[in-house]
């Protein structure tokens, strides 16, 4: 008798297409996809659209994590031994079609189909590196670099090789959190963008490559960096003649 074979795994057909265990869900703009708290009991594959992640602290303090955009999955934590809720929420920022499938059948396919194994292992490799990257840029670059690589990340321009790319509409407010800023900091720095000709904005924000090519080259100013006090005039004086001079200090009542 002839064995049959197995039939070959179509991993884009998979998160293409709804079946048993997966559905597609449509959001609108705001909309959630899940809320930190919920059960943990799927993944999410963002087919279409843009999303972000943010968690709300005990105190009630919102931070965006991540910025995601079609092609990626969300809600991966639903995998991992134990989990139960969701720590975190994710949040529709235009109309979304994303794939909803359900924990089991995730873990089936997973062990089933290699070559889904294999892209979805790629997938956390790189959401992990792209973790360590922003954890670097937060301990180690100037808020204006921190807002430019955000930009860039957001706009996919160095994936894409486009010489300028829109973004979705995100609040002053929301880039402040995701770089530790304030929102008047944030405005000071796209003001400067836009003067320097690296992006525009005007109810939209459009990102120019030349925004990157500047990242890349490290030549953005450390602006936030606080800035050395005047030097006193006798300290210019005695630099400029060589001579030390006294000088009477006030007297304390």
């Amino acid at each position: 008798m002839t064995q049959l074979e197995h039939p070959v795994f179509d991993t884009t057909a998979f998160l293409a297409t709804a079946g048993p265990g997966r559905r597609f869900v449509q959001l609108a703009p705001k909309q959630a996809i899940f809320l930190q708290g919920d059960p943990a009991d799927s993944v999410f594959y963002l087919q279409r659209g843009r999303a972000k992640i943010t968690v709300v602290s005990s105190a009630g303090k919102e931070a965006t994590m991540l910025m995601l955009s079609s092609g990626e999955f969300l809600g991966e934590g639903a995998l991992a031994e134990g989990a139960t809720l969701r720590l975190s929420t994710a949040t529709a920022l235009t109309p979304c079609t994303v794939l909803k499938i359900k924990r089991e059948e995730m873990i089936r396919v997973m062990r089933e189909e290699k070559d889904f194994s294999e892209m979805f292992l790629k997938f956390l490799l790189a959401r992990c590196l792209r973790t360590q990257a922003d954890l670097v840029d937060q301990l180690f670059n100037s808020c204006e670099k921190r807002l430019a690589r955000i930009l860039l990340l957001m706009s996919e321009l160095g994936e894409q090789g486009e010489s300028k790319a829109v973004l979705p509409k995100i609040s002053q407010e929301t880039l402040a959190e995701m770089i530790g800023a304030t929102r008047s900091r944030v405005s000071f720095f796209m003001n400067r963008f836009r003067k320097l000709g690296l992006i525009d904005y005007n109810g939209r924000i459009y990102v120019h490559n030349s925004l990157l090519n500047v990242v890349m080259n490290d030549q953005l100013p450390d602006d936030d960096m606080p800035a050395k006090p005047p030097i006193p005039a006798y300290a210019r004086r005695q630099r400029m003649t060589g001579r030390q001079e006294r000088f009477a200090l006030p007297e304390i009542s």
